[in-house]
């Protein structure tokens, strides 16, 4: 072999090993792969929903993993102040909006939900956390939610006996999306989750469904069959080295 062709070989490997060392890094960094991100169907018709119970890190992690639910945020909801933020709420209370597919869950079965996860009786806080920000509310946007509301907390009322259920029944007025920090929290916690879906941008995992699910998965809060049926997908992809995942 002449030198030339010689040298022209030894330039075309180093070009493919730079080309495949490229590949394995990104792999390696869970660099998103654009085609692979479930995309949600266009004609789907979704439904909105607020509850305040409690912190916003936990009520959004509580409503992720439930079927039906699609999209959530944490926001400040409830008060009279103007462009409230974390650390200056005035009177406004912290709460999570869902978007959800009525054609599988519905606005009672979320009422289910939002029962089930605070203690309704609490006035000033939940659990630890201490404060006005921490009521507990069920916003509506109209006569018939209103009424389902009404009807759950005299159901909660009688369940309860003698103590009294503290829930507010509120119109929605604004709800401020609360600053990126809080978006996702439990799953920003867990860096490894956050590369296995891609290191998505941060205006595409608030609206990611499977963020929202894995945000629920992350605290631990999704029903024990979810848990590890997410468990095992996990696994799968950790074993055979794939580091896109794309639905759960």
């Amino acid at each position: 072999m002449k030198q030339t062709d010689r040298n022209i070989c030894i330039y075309y490997n180093q070009i493919l090993y730079i080309c495949l060392l490229s590949i394995s890094i990104n792999i390696v960094s869970g660099i998103r792969i654009p085609d692979r991100i479930q995309k949600d169907p266009t004609n789907q018709v979704l439904k909105t929903a607020t509850f305040c119970l409690g912190s916003f890190w936990r009520s959004e992690s509580v409503f992720g993993c439930v079927d039906g639910v699609v999209r959530t945020s944490v926001g400040y909801a409830g008060g009279s102040k103007v462009n409230p933020e974390y650390r200056s709420l005035g009177d406004h209370a912290e709460c999570v909006q869902i978007e959800y597919d009525p054609t599988v869950i519905n606005f009672r079965q979320l009422l289910e939900v939002f029962w089930s996860n605070h203690d309704s009786r609490q006035v000033f806080g939940q659990g630890p956390d201490v404060g006005n920000q921490y009521r507990s509310i069920i916003f509506t946007n109209g006569t018939e939610e209103s009424r389902l509301a009404a009807l759950s907390k005299e159901r909660e009322q009688t369940r309860l006996k003698s103590s009294i259920v503290t829930t507010q029944i509120q119109r929605l007025g604004l709800f401020y999306p609360a600053e990126s920090d809080h978006q996702k929290f439990e799953l920003k916690r867990i860096h490894f989750l956050l590369q296995l879906i891609g290191n998505l941008p941060e205006e595409e995992l608030q609206r990611s469904r499977l963020a929202a699910k894995l945000n629920g998965y992350a605290a631990e809060l999704c029903p024990w069959r979810t848990q590890k049926r997410l468990d095992a997908k996990i696994n799968d992809i950790v074993r055979k080295g794939w580091p896109i995942l794309q639905d759960v």
